[in-house]
């Protein structure tokens, strides 16, 4: 795995030409990053009317797609799924022969390793961002695939932000996508439910979050802690067992009941808890649940 800055402002660079498919909110944000680093930058949108602001600012806008696969040595593509990546492309797989392509749909692993046969330059990719620090140093994207096809583009995709490659596998990319969304999701809702459950007391958001925000600090913490006991595979209760965390999680249960607040998040936290416990993991620290997660409990 390793690790490529942004270079938007490294100078002396090569300016490759690019190619961008797609032009959504986060296709014209690439687009952009490559016009601003200095990219000749060909573009195709299915609504030619997306490109307008690009071509204002220098983009070209090719005719078609098999005009716009054939303008570049690299071709990025940004749409809805990999069902339009199939029908937008399919027709013309045959253009993309000696070229990279870079795929930023997002998808599951196995359709990155279905469209990894469509070329051996294909580099599967997740964008950990949103469109507006696209092309700086606060956004980061994921890629997999051909190896060579990534260092010979390895310059030009850190444009877009700090690029970091995963190895020869396409699928993996789109596994780190949903495995740190996930991370995302599950935060978010812990941190929406906490709010609900506070919101009753009376208590602003804006109030609480400076206290989940230091709280998550600490929790970084733990996911260190506890990588290192899953890759050892054994799980010393460290901090606190797994029984004791399952005690603070019935008050969660028990208060949200009161306070009117869904039950159904730490219930299900609770739930699987129970899980590892009766799997023989009472005494284990809280890492053990991934065992519940793996399916072995």
């Amino acid at each position: 795995m390793t690790s490529t800055p942004n270079t938007a402002a490294r100078t002396g660079s090569a300016h490759e030409p690019v190619t961008v498919i797609g032009l959504g909110l986060m296709g014209q944000a690439l687009a952009t990053a490559f016009l601003a680093a200095g990219h000749p930058t060909t573009v195709w949108n299915r609504t030619p009317g997306k490109a307008d602001g690009l071509v204002a600012r220098g983009a070209v806008r090719a005719p078609s797609v098999a005009d716009a696969l054939t303008a570049s040595p690299l071709v990025v593509v940004c749409l809805s799924d990999a069902a339009a990546v199939r029908d937008t492309l399919g027709p013309y797989r045959d253009r993309l022969a000696g070229r990279t392509l870079v795929n930023l749909t997002s998808g599951t692993s196995d359709e990155a390793r279905d469209l990894s046969a469509w070329t051996a330059g294909y580099v599967d990719g997740a964008i950990m961002a949103i469109p507006e620090v696209i092309g700086t140093p606060e956004a980061f994207l994921l890629f997999s695939g051909a190896p060579e096809a990534f260092e010979k583009h390895r310059e030009s995709l850190g444009r877009l932000g700090n690029a970091t490659f995963f190895g020869a596998d396409p699928g993996l990319a789109a596994l780190y996508d949903v495995a740190l969304l996930g991370v995302m999701w599950g935060t978010l809702n812990a941190f929406l439910h906490g709010a609900a459950l506070l919101g009753a007391a009376k208590v602003d958001a804006t109030v609480f979050a400076p206290f989940a925000n230091q709280w998550l600090a600490s929790v970084t913490g733990f996911v260190s802690a506890y990588a290192e006991q899953i890759d050892r595979g054994a799980y010393p209760a460290e901090d606190a067992t797994l029984e004791t965390h399952l005690a603070t999680m019935k008050h969660l249960v028990r208060e949200s009941a009161a306070a009117g607040v869904d039950t159904d998040w730490p219930a299900r936290v609770q739930a699987l808890a129970e899980r590892a416990i009766a799997a023989g993991h009472a005494g284990t620290s809280y890492a053990s649940l991934i065992e519940v997660f793996r399916g072995r409990a």
